[in-house]
């Protein structure tokens, strides 16, 4: 019962903060950000543009994990599916589970693909940036690096936060040393801009030679949806439900801060830069280019292994969601084969670029057909007992299928969808009404058809088992804090070792920045990373030991 699929996760199995941190810093330091970070630069978006729209986004989707996902997670200790089902029923939650589960594997199916395109380079196979695969040979990659994220999903939640813990911080130092590294090449192609002293210098740079402002339709509140918007499946949309639930506190979910201004902000700044040099270096459109290609140029072999790390640290949370949205689908089946079997749909998705080259529509259609759930069970969990409405009383009617909600769901697709089919509102930014409108239209809907007037004795007893539930587990908390295990001398040798690895990377970015020796620093850079992963992986799998 490790998972806790069906039942609310038991205070014993509550998780420190750092899991959460090493989470979300893993999966949003990952594949997507070489592709995103890339794409701000092939829409021809200004660099001002850019650079404030992911400050306001990124800061929207933090406050839409602390304020919306997080609370609900936290006071239910459900998945979104066994919370899904209390609200809306069993005959709801069969049709969610299915479409759901198949966007994250669509969404993990991309990821792998980010990570196949790594070592695609090893064997002399062309970019794969038509929809279908052009080698053989690069399906077998797929086949291959699919197997490896799936293992690492069907192992579970802890599992997946430790392989995040050690792929992190070195993910966050390879972003910010291959964007430096490159710089010099871009400021060697640009004579209008001598050299890079201050902010202003840099943002000169970058109007002139990476985000060049070329009049298209896309502009600051585009980069602001995107921003907001490509997570809005997880924090509005309340899929990380799944992960929060562990959480001991709802605060935890200011870590998703680091994920999104590390990750979804410098991250996506250095990719552009990494994208724009890369281009140059080769003198091919950035279109024709994919995330291995790119991160390559500026990182050498090394850039191979950032790009396969990056696609499995986003890759294995999702295929996890994944599992366990199937899962829902059938109490009896095991979580561990039905994330099995989606890691073997999601490779062979995966051996089909074709979300990789179309990942931010893609994304836009995700947030679209999952907002309005959110919106709904944010009505149901926070509105209706301060607008007179009883909170689950589908439960109390007995009904299989809450009408109300089924046909939220619709209406409030449909509403956005001729938004942006009769009005030209552009897909990214179609969440926003869908949501809105779900938060509306389900009280209404429900009052009119039950909510209002069902026996509210019927759920007392249910209601006075989750109080006390919450309370055992206050009280759990309280009594049961877990002790901060004394790190031994060995312990913080490890961590030192690991440390000063990263430094160093630091260090040979800097001085590539400085010097312009880009292939002294693609040679030297594969040391401080085969160091820094043989310390961290000591140091978590022994932190692990002693924890358990």
């Amino acid at each position: 019962m490790e998972e806790f699929e069906r039942e609310p996760v038991a205070p014993t199995a509550l998780k420190p903060g750092r899991y959460f941190a090493a989470s979300y810093a893993g999966e949003h330091v990952a594949g997507t950000e070489f592709v995103i970070g890339a794409m701000f630069v092939s829409w021809g978006v200004g660099a001002g543009d850019v650079i404030s729209g992911l400050l306001l986004g990124n800061l929207l989707a933090v406050l839409s994990w602390v304020l919306i996902c997080a609370p609900i997670a936290t006071e239910t200790r459900l998945t979104l599916y066994a919370y899904l089902e209390k609200i809306a029923g069993p005959g709801f939650i069969k049709i969610y589970s299915v479409i759901n589960g198949v966007l994250f594997c669509i969404l993990a199916g991309a990821m792998i693909t980010v990570s196949a395109s790594a070592v695609r380079i090893l064997f002399g196979i062309p970019p794969q940036v038509e929809w279908y695969p052009t080698s053989m040979t690069f399906v077998f990659i797929a086949l291959g690096v699919g197997a490896v994220v799936s293992f690492a999903a069907m192992r579970g939640f802890s599992f997946v936060a430790r392989f995040s813990e050690v792929a992190a911080p070195w993910m966050i130092a390879m972003f910010f040393v291959g964007g430096a590294a490159l710089l010099p090449v871009i400021l060697a192609g640009t004579p209008s801009v001598s050299s890079v002293g201050s902010y202003g210098d840099f943002l000169n740079l970058a109007e002139t030679s990476i985000w060049i402002d070329q009049g298209t339709e896309m502009g600051f509140w585009h980069v602001v949806a995107i921003a907001w918007g490509a997570n809005l499946a997880f924090h509005g949309g309340l899929g990380d439900m799944s992960i929060l639930r562990f959480a001991r506190r709802s605060s935890y979910a200011w870590y998703s801060s680091i994920g999104m201004f590390i990750g979804h902000f410098a991250a996506w700044l250095a990719a552009g830069i990494m994208g724009a040099g890369a281009a140059m270096i080769l003198k091919q459109p950035l279109t024709s280019l994919d995330a291995g290609e790119v991160a390559f140029q500026a990182l050498g072999p090394i850039g191979i292994l950032a790009v396969i790390v990056a696609g499995w640290t986003t890759s294995n949370p999702t295929i996890y969601r994944s599992g366990l949205a199937f899962q829902s689908l059938h109490p009896a089946w095991s979580r561990e084969k039905v994330t099995l079997v989606v890691g073997v749909i999601t490779t062979i998705i995966a051996c089909f670029p074709f979300v990789f080259t179309r990942l931010l529509d893609f994304l836009g259609i995700m947030a679209l057909v999952m907002a309005p759930i959110g919106g709904l069970i944010f009505a149901e969990h926070f509105l209706f007992k301060k607008i007179g409405l009883t909170r689950y009383w589908r439960s109390a009617s007995g009904a299989a299928l809450n009408i109300p909600a089924l046909l939220t769901w619709i209406a409030s697709v449909a509403v956005a969808a001729l938004l942006g089919y009769e009005l030209g509102v552009h897909v990214l930014f179609l969440f926003v009404p869908a949501w809105l409108t779900a938060m509306v239209l389900y009280p209404v809907l429900a009052s009119a058809m039950g909510a209002k007037t069902v026996d509210k004795a019927q759920l007392a007893a249910s209601e006075q088992a989750e109080s006390d539930r919450r309370a055992a587990e206050q009280s759990f908390l309280d009594s049961h804090t877990k002790p901060q295990l004394a790190a031994s001398n060995t312990n913080r040798l490890f961590l030192i070792g690991a440390s000063l690895s990263l430094v160093a990377a630091i260090v040979l970015g800097i001085t590539a920045l400085t010097t312009g020796d880009l292939a002294r620093f693609q040679s030297l850079i594969i040391w401080p990373t085969v160091t820094y992963f043989v310390f961290a992986i000591v140091l978590v799998l022994r932190e692990s030991t002693a924890q358990e």
